[in-house]
């Protein structure tokens, strides 16, 4: 029995980096897990299978995490199909590196929607279903760039600062409800979005960095479906970083 069997779980952006082996850890650990995806049918398809792998019920969807009519209609095909849904892990973002002096407003909106008002949307389409079932598990998938000065993209670090807010008033407003909301924090990845990086930041970043090395999706992933488990149970509030001693 895995930490999550019997649970029912949704990634946003799980086709791929950080989000597949997201989707791939909580599968693992015995829960059926849906996930969106907004453009790479044959990345989802991967995901997907890595989750049928386990023996657990997958389910895939291309719909933009902004896409609201979208993102409701999927919860309600999986809450039809599996009961309900315990577990979302917020955790669709983008990211660009470009100076503010060079940013353009579509820029800024671009970031700020997809990694805030992404979660926004997916949260408040699962959010019912958890308080009728008086429990559930919200992650929210920040950034050390959003809670420790360092040199990052200035929408970036704003958007990913957004989520460590929303993640605190959140889980005061709806922790009678039984619901824990929490934000991981990983440090720079060997994949993923940190792979944006210039090789310059990368290298400062391993200078700094006690472990002396990058960190991999599947260590943040194995610990994300910890946080997301019942052995978690009284942690709500909180931002965690994972970034090997920064």
């Amino acid at each position: 029995m895995g930490l999550l069997a019997g649970r029912t779980a949704l990634v946003t952006g799980g086709s791929r980096g950080l989000g597949r082996a997201i989707c791939v850890a909580l599968a693992r650990e015995g829960a059926a897990v849906a996930f969106n995806y907004s453009k790479d049918e044959e990345a989802a398809a991967e995901t997907l299978r890595g989750i049928e792998a386990c023996g657990v019920r997958g389910w895939s969807f291309k719909v933009s995490v902004l896409d609201r009519v979208g993102m409701q209609a999927l919860v309600k095909q999986v809450e039809k199909d599996a009961g309900k849904i315990d577990i979302l892990v917020n955790n669709a973002g983008i990211g660009q590196v470009v100076p503010l002096a060079l940013m353009e407003e579509e820029d800024w909106d671009r970031v700020m929607d997809t990694n805030v008002k992404g979660a926004f949307i997916a949260t408040k389409a699962v959010l019912r279903g958890m308080v009728r079932e008086k429990r559930g598990r919200i992650l929210n998938i920040g950034s050390l760039a959003g809670v420790k000065m360092m040199q990052a993209p200035v929408h970036y670090s704003a958007a990913k600062a957004a989520l460590k807010g929303f993640t605190e008033a959140l889980a005061k407003e709806i922790g009678r409800y039984g619901i824990t909301v929490n934000c991981l924090a990983p440090g720079v990845l060997d994949e993923g979005v940190s792979g944006n990086l210039p090789a310059a930041r990368r290298d400062e970043y391993l200078r700094h960095c006690a472990l002396g090395r990058l960190g991999t999706c599947e260590e943040v992933a194995d610990f994300a479906a910890m946080l997301v488990s019942d052995r978690n149970s009284f942690m709500n509030g909180a931002t965690v970083v994972l970034d090997g001693g920064v």
